[in-house]
């Protein structure tokens, strides 16, 4: 039993040093959209946009047999730390 445990315990390990990576390559490129609309003068959130990731992420999600209100909350949370961060960018570059 402890060896099966141990056996799940350690993809659960990997799953999430996968997730850290990917969060990190997806702030990567959050970044650069952040400097992007500071260059242009876009508003740092895009309601349109959020709210079409919401749904296509709930689908998603729903394909994947996970609870598509969990997704939901996840993303709106990532999404909450992106827009910070293009607060912060166009801040700079005023």
């Amino acid at each position: 039993m402890l060896e099966e445990l141990y056996a799940i315990r350690g993809s659960i390990d990997n799953f999430d040093a996968t997730l850290v990576y990917l969060l990190a390559e997806r702030f990567k490129c959050t970044q650069r959209v952040g400097r992007l609309k500071a260059e242009h003068s876009l508003p740092p959130s895009d309601p349109g946009r959020e709210a079409a990731q919401i749904k296509r992420l709930r689908t998603l999600a729903e394909d994947a047999e996970l609870d598509p209100a969990f997704a939901e909350k996840f993303l709106n949370f990532i999404v909450s730390e992106v827009i910070q961060h293009h607060r912060a960018i166009a801040a700079d570059r005023a």
